[in-house]
């Protein structure tokens, strides 16, 4: 009795599964496709990797086209087998190939469901879901506190800029910028000069922007572009730099010529010119001076209260040389400045024997050869 109620539940099992199985190679016409993960949550830039079966069935050689439908816009994809990228795969009665299916989240994408198929046409449809958990975007920003800075033509202006990732992924970005010729743009992230850097995910790094006008650059307002930028995204920002103008001067001689003489213990008169060769206004220009020991310069006047760009100013310089000064070649030198500028000439001094000294030395000698003469002429005979 109980080996015929193990006989029914076989035969049973039997027809069930027969039946279960007809349906199947019904279905898929022979063909079905399988994959264990059909329903995948991911955050926006994942790349998912799926492993497909393809089963036949059934009894004949089957030559399956591989499609895949409702995949989104922008969205990239592969389906390969055995190294090859494939949209057919023929498999044997009984057998199974394996494809390798990689989709691509991209980083700027909408939150929500996904509904993908991978179709074996005229065979199957695997359904398969994707769940992008949050809501993506691909963007970096470029910003600054200050983004406008004044200052004159050998002024220094350093930019504090701030370079965020806002991808979900770790991005590489070029730095450049855009100056006006003759100027020179450097950029430090974390306080280091490069001209690219890398930021992780969401994340911010400070940038400094180290920007040095020509030297020829002319009082106005200008702007120097600049940006961030690898193959996925670009960020720009605008700089702008207000000159008010260049400070320098130079002071010289009329002539040019910077060498006199002098007699020891005597002064000696000579004219400066104080010109500015800068684009700005000189204002205050007063005069300094370095001078040999016991020697003195003065400066008539001491101040000049103002030079326009390109003009120039004349002053008298008085030397005197000390009483005691040695013949031979002295170097005072004098200051004109400002805040803003300085200069200075040198001027030679060839310091001379006093005319009376001469003189004396003449008369010496000849008392001498006189007193030599008239002790010879006393005494010669004798």
């Amino acid at each position: 009795m109980k080996s015929s109620r193990n006989y029914v539940q076989s035969v049973l099992f039997l027809f069930t599964f027969l039946f279960f199985y007809g349906q199947t190679v019904k279905a898929g016409n022979g063909i079905t496709l399988y994959t264990p993960y059909t329903n995948i949550s991911v955050p926006p830039g994942e790349s998912i990797d799926y492993s497909i079966e393809v089963n036949n069935y059934g009894s004949q050689l089957k030559d399956v086209e591989i499609n895949l439908t409702g995949i989104p816009d922008g969205w990239d994809h592969t389906l390969k087998a055995g190294g090859y990228t494939i949209n057919r795969i023929a498999v044997l009665p009984g057998e199974k190939k394996t494809l390798s299916l990689t989709i691509n989240v991209p980083l700027k994408v909408d939150k929500g469901k996904y509904n993908i198929k991978l179709i074996g046409k005229n065979y199957d449809i695997l359904p398969l879901v994707i769940n992008v958990s949050e809501q993506g975007t691909f963007k970096t920003e470029f910003s600054s506190d200050q983004i406008n800075m004044e200052g004159h033509a050998k002024s220094n202006f350093n930019f504090s800029t701030k370079l965020k990732n806002h991808t979900g992924e770790k991005q590489v970005y070029s730095l450049m910028a855009s100056p006006p010729r003759g100027w020179n743009v450097a950029f430090k992230p974390n306080g280091r000069q490069a001209t690219a850097v890398e930021i992780a995910p969401n994340k911010t790094t400070n940038v400094t922007v180290e920007i040095k006008p020509s030297p020829l650059v002319k009082s106005g307002s200008y702007k120097i572009p600049i940006k961030a930028a690898n193959k996925y995204s670009t960020a720009e920002l605008e700089l702008e730099v207000v000159i008010k103008g260049s400070y320098d001067m130079e002071l010289t001689t009329p002539s040019g010529l910077l060498s006199s003489s002098i007699t020891s213990g005597r002064e000696k008169q000579i004219e400066l010119l104080v010109r500015n060769i800068g684009s700005s206004e000189l204002r205050n220009v007063t005069f300094s001076s370095t001078k040999p020991k016991d020697w003195e310069v003065t400066i008539e006047p001491d101040t000049i209260p103002q030079i326009k760009a390109g003009g120039s100013e004349k002053v008298q310089a008085t030397i005197k040389a000390a009483d005691k000064s040695v013949p031979g070649d002295y170097l005072p030198k004098i200051t004109a400045k400002t805040p803003e500028a300085s200069s200075t000439a040198s001027i030679r001094v060839l310091v001379k024997t006093p005319l009376l000294w001469g003189w004396l030395g003449i008369f010496i000698i000849l008392g001498t050869l006189g007193a030599i003469y008239y002790l010879f002429t006393k005494y010669g005979r004798r």
